[in-house]
């Protein structure tokens, strides 16, 4: 048997309707938890950094997380609603 058909079987027979969308929740907060921390690390980086061509590469960084981190908390805003 394989890993798919156990998984579906169990959660056939406990009638779990909303076992896709807690997964999709676990790995979008896992995947925010991993942002967070290089947000923390990259902002540590910029503390030490003087280079203005490093800066700017850490800024943008940072910026893209930030727009990643607000539409991961869009996605678990979305599931939390549908159940």
């Amino acid at each position: 048997m394989g890993v798919k058909k156990f998984v579906s079987g169990v959660v056939d027979f406990l009638d779990l309707d909303h076992f896709s969308a807690k997964s999709k929740k676990k790995s979008i907060v896992n995947l925010l938890n991993k942002l967070t921390t290089r947000r923390k690390k990259i902002k540590k980086e910029l503390d030490k950094t003087t280079s203005k061509k490093e800066i700017k590469k850490l800024e943008e960084s940072l910026e893209l997380i930030r727009l990643q981190i607000k539409k991961g908390k869009k996605y678990l805003k979305k599931l939390d609603d549908k159940n």
